[in-house]
């Protein structure tokens, strides 16, 4: 998977947004407290999607570049426990993960929460040490954040997937909503990777409200909510024995067949000690 974060947005659409720094998108649109829906769409449309949109959306911009490389490493218990309550639709979970923002090297242990009325809380702090492990800071923060949210914390986290792709984050000028558009996914674990079909890009909108002016334009071309998870999609295809379940749909839709993976992401999903 190519690093050059340089490339241009996927769409010309985007291109026409205006510049919006990091600061001024968490001022709008920071939505660390939010509902978040998945929409799978073809390349060629994001191009309609956000055209004549200058009026009312930014995208993000640092150094002239508007699409930067993402790096994910999940952490969760050697028997997949935060897996299978994702899988299963469980009201209240977390995922555990190491966010690596490759053009800059800065890297985040993050917390997500999902709580009983659907709403996703994320928590995080920055992180100086290796993305697939623990350290005393980071587990002393994941044990207070789980305990703070009333769920017991797990023995033992490990390395369990990585997802690699890139993302342009397009927000609305109101602060109604915050789009990521990603592209070029890549999941690793246990020596193998699967990619998403270079045709497709994958829209997460994340707001604080009902349905976003830009998912009532998604629907009227006929798009609607898909049930994804990039970790679960990952884990799901490249563990034979597990199955997608709720994620199967749009796994099939978007995902390309598994392959070996690199040397360097080959031992993603061994037991590591946290």
């Amino acid at each position: 998977m190519s690093t050059d974060a340089s490339a241009p947005p996927p769409s010309e659409g985007l291109a026409a947004l205006r510049p919006m720094t990091l600061d001024e998108i968490n001022e709008r649109a920071a939505l660390v407290t939010r509902t978040c829906r998945k929409y799978l769409v073809p390349v060629t449309f994001v191009d309609s999607l956000f055209a004549g949109a200058e009026e009312r959306f930014g995208v993000l911009t640092i150094g002239g570049r508007r699409v930067f490389q993402y790096s994910s490493t999940y952490l969760d218990t050697p028997d997949l426990q935060a897996f299978h309550a994702h899988r299963g639709g469980r009201r209240v979970r977390f995922k555990a993960r190491v966010r690596t923002y490759v053009d800059t090297g800065t890297r985040m242990f993050e917390v997500k929460l999902k709580g009983a009325r659907g709403v996703t809380d994320k928590t995080r702090i920055e992180y100086g040490g290796p993305p697939d492990r623990l350290t005393p800071l980071t587990r002393r923060f994941l044990d207070d954040t789980l305990r703070g949210y009333g769920m017991e914390p797990p023995d033992v986290l490990t390395a369990s997937a990585v997802t690699d792709y890139r993302r342009t984050t397009v927000v609305s000028f109101s602060g109604e909503e915050r789009v990521t558009v990603d592209t070029d996914l890549v999941g690793y674990r246990n020596g193998w990777s699967v990619g998403m079909r270079p045709d497709t890009v994958l829209l997460e909108v994340k707001t604080r409200g009902g349905l976003t002016s830009t998912e009532r334009r998604l629907h009227q071309h006929g798009f609607r909510e898909v049930g994804f998870s990039k970790y679960g999609a990952t884990v799901a295809v490249l563990e034979p024995r597990l199955r997608g379940n709720r994620w199967h749909r749009a796994m099939a839709a978007c995902l390309d067949h598994q392959a070996p993976a690199s040397v360097h992401r080959a031992p993603v999903g061994a037991v590591i000690d946290a």
